[in-house]
């Protein structure tokens, strides 16, 4: 694969996206990311998501997104869908936020298991009302199911962006450590979710999750016939 790598090793699938300096979001890039699950799926593995030194990713490719409504809500779309599959993953999944997470860089946080960010003057966010876009729906559904109540307006309303401390407090990120021990501490916690029984763990986060999944799919349908 061009813009994301995978190396599955003793139950855990090391899962890298790499795409130029701000690891743009494009439907390669998806699709990749999709195989890259499928791959994890197949071999039952705990999922360790991680981008680049300084950013995770800036957001959707912004060349797709300005090309034409049409051209916005197929990438949109096929986001969403790729972060309700993320919410509903079988086994774990652990994102290692080495730095910036913006709009949907941010996105891929909510629908993890487990995020772990870094310290440093980095920003974590949903930016969409800041650069003129009005959020779609399943973004909304999305934030308003995994953010507390003050922070979910303050974000999606306002596009307030935070610190990766104050992203801890906002429902971003669970844990913040210093940027040389994001890999060892993630690579900790993915060994500790491999003592889960992973059946028990997937079959708890459907319950727990099934109004926001069910929201989630009422919402990309309606994003997808242009509701956006």
């Amino acid at each position: 694969m061009e813009f994301v790598n995978v190396q599955i090793e003793e139950g855990v699938a090391n899962i890298r996206l790499q795409n130029g300096k701000v690891n743009a979001i494009s439907h390669q890039v998806i699709e990749e990311l999709n195989s890259a699950l499928d791959q994890a799926e197949a071999a039952k593995a705990v999922v360790i998501l991680t981008g680049q030194t300084g950013i995770l990713s800036g957001g959707f490719d912004l060349k797709t997104m300005q090309k034409s409504m049409a051209d916005a809500i197929a990438l949109v779309t096929q986001g969403s869908k790729l972060t309700r599959r993320m919410l509903a993953f079988p086994t774990p999944i652990i994102t290692a936020c080495g730095g910036h997470a913006v709009a949907k860089g941010a996105f891929l946080l909510l629908c993890s298991d487990y995020r772990i960010g870094v310290k440093g003057a980095f920003k974590i966010g949903l930016n969409e009302v800041a650069i003129g876009m009005v959020m779609h729906h399943a973004g909304i559904e999305m934030a308003r199911g995994r953010m507390p109540i003050n922070y979910f307006n303050r974000s999606v309303i306002n596009a307030e962006m935070f610190g990766p401390e104050q992203a801890v407090n906002a429902g971003f990120l669970d844990l913040v450590v210093e940027p040389e021990q994001l890999m060892e501490t993630a690579k900790k916690v993915a060994t500790q979710f491999k003592t889960l029984n992973i059946r028990a763990h997937h079959g708890t986060k459907l319950k727990l999750r099934k109004e926001l999944l069910d929201a989630m799919d009422l919402a990309i349908e309606l994003d997808a016939k242009g509701g956006m």
